[in-house]
Parts: C-alpha cells; structure tokens; sequence
C-alpha cells in the first residue's frame, strides 16, 4: 500500500493532464454522470473517498452549491493539488484511510470514489466503511476502470493499455512505472458485474451500473438499505 501511495505522489501534479490526455477528454462526463447518480440535493452532505485532486468533490459542489463537501485521501501529494486550487476552502479536505474512515455512523448522505477501490487492500473493507458512513436510504457512487469487454475491440483496447498510456506518462509526467502499473491493474481487476454482487452481498440494494469508453470505465453505484 505504502508503494502505491509513493507512486500517486509522483505523479500528483500531472494527473489532471494525464487523465484529460488518456480519457480523449471525456473524463468530465463522466465525473459529472457519477455526482448526478448521487441523487444529492443542496442540502445533502456527501464525502468523496481517495479524492486526489479534488476533481470529484468539486464537481459536487459545482452543481450542488449549498451542499457540505468532504474528501479525504491517503496521499498528502495529492490532497495540497486539491487544497491550492481556486474554492477550495468550500470543502472539508482531511487524509485518512479508506479502509478505516474518521467519520461516524450514518453521516453522509451520497459517498462518492474515483480509481479508488481498484487500488485499496481489501475491496470488501473499503466498501463496508462506506456502508458504515452513509446514511439510510443514502447512495453509493463509485467510477473505476474495468477490463475490456469480449469484442472486436479488445486487442486495440488492450494494445493502447499495455503500450500507448506507458508511453504518454513517460512523455507528460515522466513515469512510465505508474501508468504501466495502472493499466495492468485495470486489465486484472474484477468485472462491473462481480463488482455489483459485492456491493450487493454487503447489502446494497438496487446496485446497477453503467459503461463509458468501449466499456474500459463504469461508474457503479447501490443504495443502502433503510430496514
């Protein structure tokens, strides 16, 4: 764990730039589809869990102005991106493990995470910490990136994967050991569907998800249920 907080502190200051170059762009949308299935309102309170620079949360706050945001992340490189950028003082920003929150029981009404479960120890403890912090009847959101469906369009997928994002971290933030690491995490990582049956068996219900990106990106999200 300590290895791969070493290694999103590298490349904390070109992350933006690298997921704006990878994404074709469309990272936007999909941050945006992810606060949308909060189901916030301006009165909700909503914490986004490995919030790195911040992108998420203040999408939130963007669209939900009246609303109390909070993230936490365990990387400090990433947390003073998101404390220098402009508005930041309208978010509660702490670090903390997402698989041991410092929050109470039933505190939040949406808890939102980007590219955060792919890379925690214990998939089904960070999840259970979400349950814990959410409240009734409130919503979990997660965007992560998946493996490539079944198709056609694999071989390209898995060749820009292995190839083409190793060589853009080298050229933008000068680590190719990053995105070498995160692309091979993504082809190894479970499908959208084991995803849901575990968010289910921890007792979310109506869990669903949905693809972006020749389906390389899912935002996947469940409700907790109030009996």
């Amino acid at each position: 764990m300590n290895q791969v907080r070493e290694m999103f502190g590298r490349i904390a200051i070109g992350y933006d730039l690298m997921n704006r170059v990878i994404s074709i762009g469309q990272d936007r949308k999909w941050r945006s589809y992810l606060v949308q299935m909060t189901h916030m309102t301006n009165n909700s309170k909503m914490l986004d869990i490995g919030c790195g620079t911040g992108k998420i949360a203040f999408e939130a706050k963007k669209r939900y102005p009246l609303s109390q945001i909070f993230g936490i992340d365990i990387t400090i490189e990433m947390l003073k991106v998101a404390i220098n950028r402009i508005g930041s003082e309208k978010i509660e920003w702490s670090i903390g493990d997402a698989e041991a929150l410092p929050f109470g029981d039933n505190t939040f009404d949406a808890v939102t995470s980007g590219y955060l479960i792919r890379n925690v120890k214990d998939i089904r403890a960070a999840i259970k910490e979400q349950i814990r912090v959410v409240k009734e009847g409130g919503r979990i959101v997660c965007l992560e990136t998946c493996p490539p469906p079944n198709n056609f369009l694999k071989p390209y997928i898995q060749f820009y994967l292995r190839h083409i994002i190793p060589f853009l971290g080298q050229i933008i933030v000068k680590d190719r050991s990053a995105y070498t690491y995160l692309p091979t995490t993504t082809q190894k990582f479970l499908s959208p569907e084991r995803v849901v049956d575990i968010m289910k068996e921890l007792g979310l219900v109506s869990v669903s998800f949905k693809r972006f990106m020749f389906g390389t990106q899912v935002v996947i999200y469940g409700i907790k249920s109030t009996f």
